[in-house]
């Protein structure tokens, strides 16, 4: 009941806001028609194929709107100005792509540019309110849902912020039913108590409830029979909040497949073929114009600087754990003092002052040049752009044996740079919250890949390229 309603309202907003950038569009032309000559804008231009496109851009923006319906009622100006670039983004590359395609040249650019800056800010305003009025307009009064609440104290409690997020939908806390001790005779501080759980007939009888909702699953098959056997015979909502995931210590992810309900231990957008075709394209369009126009000049700046400081190779090339745990061979330019391969003295990470490091090897892996070579492993395969860093074999087991969960990382290929590094979690590794940060964001990023979430991390660390943080060295 409660996701149908979000979805509803989703479904209703986006009706709206497409509705919306329609009438602009034609408005906002008529506008600029009269009253700005400057923008060469005639009405011999044909508007309605990008009238088409900028309502296509909408249309397809959909299933993103439908993954966030869950929230869309209570999203902050941060998330409505992100949903609402997306969207643009959209917009713009099917008029780009029918710009390029029909080679037309009597729109005008400054119109088109000016319409989508203006249509951002506008979906950004809309996403943070129109959902919010939409809520009050279509479950007003006659549409409240007066909830009942079966638990312990301490469940409620935990769902106390996703509670007050569904109140804009019409739900409506009345009280709780509970079994707990801890309930105690004043009842549970966020809700009044009504009564112990055998009291829900009476409750369901006295008063004009439609929903129930269980904390957790019932103890038992006969608790789970009654409980469901009064909602029916009452015409009473039920709705059952799977605490399986805190009794396992773990968060679980349902999954349907043929009929049959199971639980995984993540989301793994990158399963699916057509994101990890995605993905590829996107490593090959970055890599291969750097391994062919970059690296070789950054190959001779860095040769010549390294005859001067520390000569050796060129290159460090060591092994590194890969997808699924396999090895392969990193490239990266040599920035510390030649010495022979020693697993064990190179598991020893570098540190701020670290005097195997000479002083243009300091410089590149301030500005990550030294990663550069890298390309090369995600030309052929063996890496991606974006993933999480990989780490020396005897750092790699040594990180499994401290944090539970660390081999997560190994189920996408290993990036160049990742979230955890955008973020600033670079450098040594001193101590074990510091190790759990950066698994926490590593398995995050495998958990909600999009292209726009790696597009994020590479703008984020080219900034860093530029402007090095202090854990850089």
């Amino acid at each position: 009941m409660i996701t149908t309603r979000a979805r509803g309202l989703a479904n209703l907003h986006t009706g709206v806001t497409t509705l919306a950038i329609g009438v602009f569009f034609w408005l906002y032309a008529e506008f600029i028609l009269a009253y700005v000559p400057v923008v060469r804008l005639t009405r011999q231009v044909n508007l309605l194929p990008y009238f088409l496109c900028m309502v296509g851009g909408m249309v397809l923006s959909r299933r993103d709107l439908a993954q966030l319906a869950a929230r869309f009622h209570v999203l902050d100006l941060g998330d409505a100005a992100r949903v609402a670039a997306r969207q643009v983004g959209l917009m713009a590359l099917l008029t780009f792509t029918m710009m390029f395609a029909t080679q037309d040249r009597s729109i005008s650019r400054l119109f088109l540019g000016t319409f989508l800056v203006w249509s951002w800010i506008g979906l950004a305003v809309m996403h943070a309110w129109l959902p919010r009025v939409l809520a009050r307009i279509v479950f007003q009064r006659g549409h409240h849902l007066p909830t009942v609440f079966i638990g312990r104290v301490h469940s409620f409690a935990q769902l106390n912020d996703w509670i007050a997020d569904k109140e804009p939908l019409g739900i409506h806390p009345v009280g709780l039913l509970s079994d707990d001790p801890a309930a105690g005779a004043s009842g549970s501080p966020f809700v009044p108590m009504l009564g112990r759980i055998v009291d829900l007939p009476r409750v369901l009888a006295e008063r004009p409830i439609g929903q129930v909702i269980l904390l957790e699953l019932p103890a038992s098959d006969a608790e789970a029979r009654t409980i469901i056997d009064t909602c029916q015979e009452n015409g009473c909502r039920l709705l059952i909040h799977n605490n399986l995931g805190e009794r396992y210590t773990h968060p679980l992810v349902p999954v349907i497949e043929e009929g049959r309900h199971f639980y995984t231990l993540q989301e793994e957008p990158l399963e699916d073929p057509l994101n990890r075709i995605v993905k590829r394209l996107m490593d090959v369009a970055i890599a291969l114009p750097v391994v062919i126009f970059l690296l070789p000049s950054l190959c001779a700046w860095v040769w010549v600087m390294q005859r001067i400081q520390a000569p050796g190779p060129l290159f460090h090339v060591r092994d590194r754990l890969g997808q699924a745990g396999m090895p392969f061979r990193m490239i990266k330019f040599r920035s510390m003092r030649g010495e022979p391969e020693d697993p064990e003295a190179e598991s020893r990470q570098a540190t701020a002052e670290d005097e195997r490091i000479f002083p243009f090897g300091r410089f590149m892996r301030r500005r990550s040049l030294d990663e550069f070579p890298q390309f090369w492993n995600v030309l052929v395969g063996e890496m991606s752009v974006v993933g999480p860093r990989p780490y020396m074999p005897l750092l790699d087991a040594e990180f499994r044996r401290q944090t539970r969960g660390y081999r997560t990382r190994h189920l996408v290929k290993p990036g160049i740079t990742g979230l955890a590094q955008s973020l600033g979690h670079r450098g040594e590794i001193r101590e074990l919250e510091m190790l759990s940060r950066r698994v926490y964001w590593d398995v995050y990023y495998i958990t909600h890949w999009s292209v726009w979430l790696d597009l994020q991390i590479a703008v984020r660390t080219l900034g860093q390229v530029l402007r090095p943080p202090q854990t850089a060295y």
